[in-house]
């Protein structure tokens, strides 16, 4: 079967489809070299997750990915405001703060642990932030030749000259008018307006009225959307509303390909929208994710979450250990409201193609409806 769907996006990524897989996180398992491959084989632009990974994971990763299929890719990365002024913030010294500041939380987190069977562990990576980091994993991206950048958070001007002379793409994620604003005016390509309902670090504003104010606000440059696009219906309305294409991360947490525990798929096919929540207990800042126990135990504590990054480092441990005890219905499970519409895991080209083919139906079907 011929399918065409085609926007300007196209012809600027080199891709077949204008569906883009979100850089999601999880060190490296929402977003393997696999599933990566497999998006960007089947026509659209697979984006490999590196905020939480290091330079030479993500180097990793881009070969595999490269011995996978020879179609366009990126690596998305999480930047801080000022990449030169983010001061390094070691576990350890985090570790001891929470005990002398904030004891009321780490007993409680014990306590927790304990109730639910799970051995205290300490997560493997000893820096939380440091500027040396993320200008090494920057420095890799250069080095293997990547396509496209995504920029999760923060400030890219430092990396748009660069990335200009190297041919590089450079997108840049926004949830609100003044981030794409600043996104804008740094010089990038693409800006993402993704809206609320987004699942993990996720605004404040929804994507119906975000995505036309943000393509008002940096028009010429072009938008594509995200947030709660499961389905060719919702790419259909995000074309409508003018964006160029969509941003999806979600749909794909649930293909075969994905690397995050099938018990996480199952919960999120098997979930409805509401059980998507906005919480501050996972990082310190505003996440959606499954509620699960952990985080109602959360609500029902009355402690305030921490901020970043205190509030990662106490739960990144709860995480870690119900990870190596293979308690999947404890660990944090970033996902967006679409997982309400999603009710069967696929292989990643499949998933795809549904939403082509949902896409042109849509769009028939209002052509079919409408008259003006």
């Amino acid at each position: 079967m011929a399918r065409i769907l085609r926007t300007p996006l196209c012809d600027r990524l080199g891709i077949q489809y204008p569906i883009l897989l979100a850089a999601m996180g999880s060190r490296g398992k929402a977003t393997p070299a696999e599933l990566v491959a497999a998006v960007s084989a089947a026509g659209g632009m697979g984006f490999i997750g590196g905020s939480n990974l290091s330079a030479q994971e993500i180097r990793q990763i881009i070969r595999k990915v490269r011995t996978l299929t020879d179609k366009p890719f990126g690596v998305g990365l999480l930047l801080p405001a000022q990449i030169s002024k983010s001061p390094d913030k070691p576990r350890s010294g985090i570790r001891e703060e929470l005990a002398l500041k904030y004891p009321e939380h780490v007993a409680f987190v014990k306590a927790l642990m304990r109730e639910h069977g799970l051995l205290e562990v300490r997560a493997e990576s000893e820096t939380v932030t440091s500027p040396s980091v993320i200008e090494a994993q920057i420095d890799v991206l250069f080095e293997e030749k990547v396509p496209a950048f995504a920029a999760g958070l923060g400030d890219p001007a430092g990396i748009v000259p660069r990335a200009r002379a190297a041919g590089m793409t450079v997108l840049g994620l926004a949830g609100n008018v003044g981030n794409a604003k600043r996104q804008a005016a740094a010089g990038v390509d693409l800006v993402i307006a993704q809206g609320y309902e987004a699942g993990g670090h996720t605004g404040r504003i929804a994507n119906f009225p975000l995505i036309p104010q943000v393509i008002d606000a940096v028009y010429p440059t072009p938008v594509l959307a995200a947030g709660g696009i499961s389905d060719g219906r919702g790419i259909a309305a995000a074309l409508a509303l003018g964006a160029t294409g969509v941003w999806i991360g979600t749909a794909f947490l649930v293909a075969d390909e994905c690397a995050i525990a099938d018990a996480m798929k199952d919960q999120i096919v098997q979930s409805r929208s509401e059980d998507m929540v906005v919480q501050r207990y996972n990082t310190g800042k505003t996440q959606r994710c499954y509620r699960n126990v952990i985080m109602q135990a959360w609500e029902k504590s009355k402690l305030p979450p921490l901020p970043f990054p205190h509030q990662q480092v106490l739960m990144v441990d709860v995480n870690e250990a119900a990870a190596k005890a293979g308690r999947w219905d404890l660990h944090s499970n970033p996902a967006g409201q679409g997982a309400g519409m999603l009710r069967a895991r696929k292989p990643a080209g499949e998933i795809l193609l549904d939403l082509v083919d949902g896409t042109a139906r849509a769009l028939a079907e209002l052509h079919s409806r409408v008259t003006c």
